[in-house]
């Protein structure tokens, strides 16, 4: 039996290739058990009281990756302690078999823990936003959701020279010093995409608006959506989606329709010239009253003009931040008592009646 044993497969006596396989099943088959109670570990290291997330949703946001990393992990440990098999030693490209093997496992091995990091950027990430959702303010939000998509565009690129440096056993700090003088190159060629990085970053601490709020930027007015690295989104009054650089957002006029304090609106009436001053008076008068409703808190009314063509009545009022379906109302109600009254009085508007007359 003990010959048996000692029979060499591959390089590697049978009883190494038991004993390994062996650990390597037993690691599969405790995968489970033994990823929940390393998430479990890590949630009490980090626990802190204030926090009103369950135990269960940080383990089952690690489960999966956890679960790779170990198997992963313990999979090379057990394959290192094995001698590589004389078989497979030959070269491929003038790279040996062996490094190309290697290389590979100290690849995945970074992929997988950069998938697990990420992981704990998006458990953090949910901390953040479940405080920022006690705050009336909705920047809170916006950074969380903001600097997670950034710090895993970072682990991103950290995985990248990582693999750089272990999976191809480069020195990454030539490749830092050429990295530099590209990006240099690329600042130039993508100056516009570096502009609308740094036009994020002014959104955010500047704060002229929020997502949920309504703006006017250029000749596009709607409702900010989502605000990203690049650009902003804005879901329009037709329904539209569109995408604005947020360069534009920052060094154009943007008008925050929000944050006004009083909803506007304007009729211009032209009177014609046959009225009297005193028909005038009256109309004047009565549209007043007209704008005294409960829901106009300001309003001006007042001859405005006399042209050539017609007497000028302007109209203005405001109203609080009613929805704009109400307000819509509002100013037809406006409008079609201001019509009544006109009628009552038998004032017409200029325009109205036109005289032709034919001389022969």
């Amino acid at each position: 039996m003990n010959d048996l044993l000692s029979y060499e497969v591959l390089s590697n006596s049978i009883r190494s290739w038991l004993i390994c396989l062996t650990f390597i099943a037993f690691v599969f088959a405790i995968k489970k058990y033994l990823s929940r109670t390393i998430s479990r570990v890590l949630f009490r290291l980090i626990r802190h009281s204030s926090w009103k997330i369950d135990q269960k949703s940080f383990v089952e946001l690690l489960l999966q990756p956890m679960q790779l990393f170990l198997i992963v992990t313990f999979t090379m440990l057990a394959l290192d302690s094995l001698n590589f098999p004389a078989i497979l030693d030959i070269e491929v490209y003038h790279i040996s078999f062996r490094r190309i093997v290697d290389g590979l496992a100290k690849g995945v091995f970074v992929v997988i823990f950069i998938w697990l990091l990420r992981r704990i950027i998006d458990f953090i990430a949910m901390l953040m936003e479940q405080r920022a959702n006690l705050t009336t303010d909705t920047a809170d939000n916006q950074m969380v959701v903001f600097f997670k998509d950034f710090f895993k565009a970072i682990l991103v690129i950290i995985g990248i020279l990582l693999v750089i440096r272990f999976s191809f056993n480069k020195n990454i700090t030539t490749y830092l010093a050429g990295l530099s003088i590209v990006a240099g190159a690329l600042a130039l060629a993508a100056r516009e995409s570096l502009e609308n990085l740094i036009a994020s970053f002014i959104i955010f601490f500047d704060k002229p608006f929020h997502v949920g709020d309504l703006v006017k930027v250029q000749s596009i007015t709607g409702t900010v959506e989502k605000i990203g690295l690049r650009s902003t989104r804005i879901r329009t009054d037709q329904k539209t989606f569109v995408t604005v650089p947020n360069k534009q957002m920052v060094d154009s006029i943007m008008d925050n329709l929000t944050l006004r304090t009083f909803r506007r609106a304007d009729l211009k009436l032209e009177i014609s010239l046959q009225t009297s001053s005193v028909k005038l008076d009256h109309a004047i008068a009565g549209i007043k009253s007209i704008l005294s409703h409960p829901a106009i808190e300001n309003y001006v009314t007042y001859l405005s003009d006399i042209t050539g063509n017609a007497f000028l009545i302007h109209v203005e009022y405001y109203t609080g931040i009613i929805p704009v379906a109400d307000f819509n109302q509002l100013k037809q109600t406006v409008n079609l008592d201001i019509l009544r009254l006109l009628e009552s009085l038998q004032v017409e508007l200029a325009g109205e009646v036109k005289e032709v007359l034919i001389r022969s």
